[in-house]
C-alpha cells in the first residue's frame, strides 16, 4: 500500500469506526507503529483528523462525550454479538448489566422482549428498558460518572448484591491469557466483579479489539464467568484459558464452541 492510499485508508477506518488507535491501525494497515504515526502527521497537520491519547479520531468527534465516542468504536462488531446474546435470553426472565458500550447494545438488542426484570449501574440502559413492554427496572444508587452516567461505589455494589438473576452480563476493557478479565479503573472492575457473582448465567461480551490488552485491575479469572461472547475467535492462548476453566464460547457469526 503506497502512502497516499495509507491515508484513504486511516480516513475510512475511522469514518466507519470513529476513532482507532494506533496500535490497531499499525495492526491493520500491516505497517509499523512509526510508519502509522508518520502517515497521521499530516492529517492531524492539516485538520483531516484529531490526535488523541494513543489514537486518532475525526474532527467532528471533538464535542462528542466520551461514552458516546465509544459507542461508536467497532459498533457493527458490538450489535453484532449483542444481537446474539440478546436472541439467548427469554421474555419474563432477569438480567443484570454493567454499565459499558457493548452491554448498552445489548439493551437496545433487548427492546423487543417482553416483562424483564433489569437491575443495573447504568442509567443509559435504565432510560434504554424502563417503562416499555412491561419491564421492571432496579437503577443502582451512587455517584453518577459525568462520562457515562453510570452509578459507582459502595452503595452501588450493595444494592446489586441483593439481587439474584437469570443473567449477569458484563462488558470489559481488556482479556489476558494469564489474568483473565481486566478493567481500567477499580471501581468498574469491582462493581463488574459483583455482577457476575449475582447470575446463574455469568457472561461476559466484548470486541475481539481487548483480546491480548493489559487492563489495570483484575475483574476475574476465566473461572470467574460461565460464557464468554465475542465477535471473532480469540488468541490460542486466550482460547486455551477459556477451554481449561470450562467456560463457553460464543462467537457471533455463529460459530460457537466449548
Amino acid at each position: 500500500m503506497v502512502h497516499s492510499k495509507r491515508h484513504g485508508e486511516i480516513l475510512r477506518l475511522l469514518q466507519e469506526e470513529g476513532t482507532v488507535t494506533i496500535a490497531s491501525l499499525a495492526d491493520r494497515l500491516g505497517v509499523s507503529l512509526e510508519t502509522v504515526r508518520r502517515d497521521v502527521k499530516p492529517l492531524t497537520s492539516d485538520g483531516s483528523i484529531l490526535k488523541m491519547h494513543g489514537a486518532v479520531g475525526l474532527p467532528s468527534m471533538a464535542g462528542e462525550a466520551p461514552f458516546e465516542r465509544r459507542m461508536r468504536e467497532n459498533a457493527d462488531a458490538k450489535r453484532a454479538i449483542a444481537r446474539m446474546v440478546a436472541a439467548t435470553i427469554r421474555d419474563g426472565e432477569s438480567i443484570m448489566l454493567d454499565t459499558g458500550t457493548t452491554t448498552s447494545f445489548l439493551a437496545r438488542e433487548l427492546l423487543g422482549h417482553r416483562r424483564l426484570t433489569v437491575v443495573t449501574n447504568s442509567s443509559d440502559i435504565a432510560r434504554t428498558l424502563a417503562t416499555v413492554n412491561g419491564n421492571k427496572v432496579y437503577m443502582a444508587g451512587g455517584e453518577l460518572r459525568s462520562d457515562s452516567g453510570a452509578a459507582f461505589g459502595v452503595s452501588a455494589i450493595e444494592f446489586v448484591s441483593r439481587f439474584s438473576v437469570n443473567h449477569a452480563v458484563i462488558s470489559t476493557g481488556a482479556v489476558d491469557a494469564v489474568t483473565g478479565v481486566m478493567d481500567y479503573d477499580l471501581e468498574e472492575a469491582e462493581i463488574a466483579r459483583m455482577v457476575l457473582s449475582r447470575g446463574q448465567r455469568s457472561l461476559v461480551i466484548t470486541d475481539h479489539t481487548k483480546f491480548g490488552r493489559q487492563g489495570l485491575v483484575q475483574v476475574c479469572g476465566f473461572e470467574g464467568f460461565s460464557e464468554l461472547a465475542t465477535d471473532r475467535s480469540p488468541p490460542r492462548d486466550i482460547a486455551a484459558a477459556l477451554a481449561q476453566a470450562g467456560a463457553r464460547l460464543s462467537i457471533a457469526d455463529g460459530k460457537i464452541g466449548i
